[in-house]
């Protein structure tokens, strides 16, 4: 029998992405869920849709709901919040970086590092020396990595994963993909997409 399987789609910019990836492999084990960490971009998707940057930045009431949101929800979760600038980030170099990362739980705190650098302490993750620091401080070759990140098969696989995204109707991050195709936005809905994932044992 397989392990029960939630892929993460996240995107490094995302503030609630920040969220749900400081809770969601404590979250997912006490299921016996795995959960496998894809990264993507969400800028070519809402090119598309005719937006030129985030919807928090197009419709101003919403980006300051989602700002005073931030402020609540990372004070009940004991985690810092800093505004970084300019919002949204350019996350494309950590998403390559984070898919030249082969081990699952490696990728996984690489991220976590990310997040906490950007909106934690306010850090530009669009800076390699940014990326190089979370990566030397979890012991992981900062040189080599940041190396395979600018390969053209990384760059290959971050299209390829912006590429699955959309086909499989995401259009904003987090979300969260079954098994079964079951698709689940927002980390407000975790818990729910943990819950169906569990129930979605294959043989």
């Amino acid at each position: 029998m397989t392990r029960p399987r939630l892929d993460f789609w996240y995107e490094f910019a995302s503030t609630y992405s920040y969220l749900t990836a400081m809770r969601i492999d404590e979250a997912a084990a006490h299921r016996g869920v795995a959960v496998r960490w894809r990264p993507f971009l969400l800028g070519p998707l809402f090119a598309k849709a005719g937006w030129p940057t985030s919807p928090f930045n197009i419709y101003p009431a919403k980006g300051a709901y989602m700002w005073r949101e931030m402020e609540r929800l990372t004070r009940a979760m004991e985690l810092p919040l800093t505004r970084p600038d300019p919002f949204p980030a350019n996350g494309l170099l950590a998403a390559r970086v984070a898919l030249a990362i082969e081990r699952e739980e490696d990728r996984a705190r690489f991220s976590r590092a990310v997040y906490l650098a950007q909106f934690g302490r306010g850090e530009r993750i669009d800076a390699p020396e940014t990326l190089a620091a979370c990566l030397s401080a979890l012991a992981l070759p900062a040189g080599p990595l940041l190396d395979k990140a600018r390969a053209a098969d990384i760059k290959a696989a971050l299209r390829a994963n912006t590429e699955t995204a959309e086909r499989a109707g995401i259009f904003g991050a987090p979300s969260f993909l079954c098994a079964d195709g079951e698709l689940f936005w927002g980390n407000d809905r975790l818990e729910s997409a943990i819950d169906h994932a569990a129930s979605c044992v294959i043989v």
